[in-house]
C-alpha cells in the first residue's frame, strides 16, 4: 500500500468506528485475508469493525483521553497493517491486536512522561483528566473507580483493566503483556487491593 494510501485508510477508520456492529466474520478468516496483499485492506476494516470499540475503550481506560484514546486506535490500525506479517495463529488475532493497542498506549504515555519522568509518574494527570473527562452528573463511585485506576502503576493498570472489563484469562493477559502467569495475579492482586483502598478513603 503506497504512503497516500495509507494516509486514506486512516481518514476512513474514523467512518468505521460509526458503523461498528456484531461481526460473524471469523477471526480466523479475518487473519488469512491480513495475510493476503490483495484482502489486507479489507481485513483491516473488518478488523476495526469487530474490534474496533473494544480496543478504543482498552487504550482509553489507560490514556483516559477521548481525544488520545481515537489518536491511539488510528495508529494501532496502522501498525496492523504495517506490521501484519509478524501476526502468527499461534495466538489469537484478538490477543496480537490488544498487543499492539496496549504498545501504542504506552508510548503515547511515554511521550507524554518525556526524558524526566517514567509513564507511572503520570498517575496524578491521569487521575485529573478522569473529572475533566466524565459528565457532570457522572456516578461518584465509578468516577473513584476510575480515578483509583488512573493511579495504578502502568502493568498494575494493565492486567486489571484486560482483567476486570476484558474479562480476558491470565493466559490470554500473558500473550498480550508478556509476563509469567503467576506475576499477573500479582498484579491484579495489588491493583484490586489499592482499588478498594481509594474507594473507601475517598468516599462521602
Amino acid at each position: 500500500m503506497p504512503g497516500s494510501d495509507i494516509l486514506e485508510m486512516k481518514r476512513d477508520l474514523s467512518d468505521s468506528m460509526q458503523s461498528q456492529g456484531s461481526l460473524s466474520v471469523s477471526d480466523e478468516s479475518i487473519a488469512r485475508m491480513l495475510c493476503d496483499d490483495n484482502h489486507v485492506e479489507q481485513a483491516v476494516r473488518l478488523i476495526m469493525k469487530k474490534y474496533g470499540e473494544q480496543l478504543y475503550w482498552h487504550i482509553r481506560r489507560m490514556v483516559v483521553s477521548h481525544d488520545d484514546a481515537e489518536d491511539c486506535l488510528q495508529e494501532t490500525m496502522i501498525n496492523v497493517y504495517k506490521y501484519r506479517s509478524t501476526y502468527s495463529n499461534e495466538y489469537p488475532l484478538s490477543s496480537w491486536l490488544y498487543k499492539i493497542a496496549t504498545n501504542e498506549s504506552l508510548k503515547l504515555l511515554k511521550n507524554r512522561a518525556g526524558f524526566t519522568m517514567s509513564v507511572d509518574d503520570l498517575g496524578d494527570s491521569l487521575k485529573d483528566s478522569v473529572r475533566e473527562e466524565v459528565s457532570p452528573n457522572a456516578d461518584e463511585t465509578l468516577v473513584l473507580l476510575q480515578e483509583a485506576i488512573a493511579l495504578l502503576p502502568a502493568k498494575q493498570k494493565m492486567v486489571f483493566n484486560l482483567r476486570y472489563y476484558d474479562d480476558k484469562s491470565y493466559e490470554e493477559i500473558h500473550q498480550i503483556v508478556g509476563d509469567s502467569v503467576n506475576t499477573l495475579k500479582t498484579n491484579y492482586h495489588y491493583a484490586v487491593q489499592k482499588i478498594k483502598d481509594y474507594i473507601l478513603e475517598h468516599q462521602l
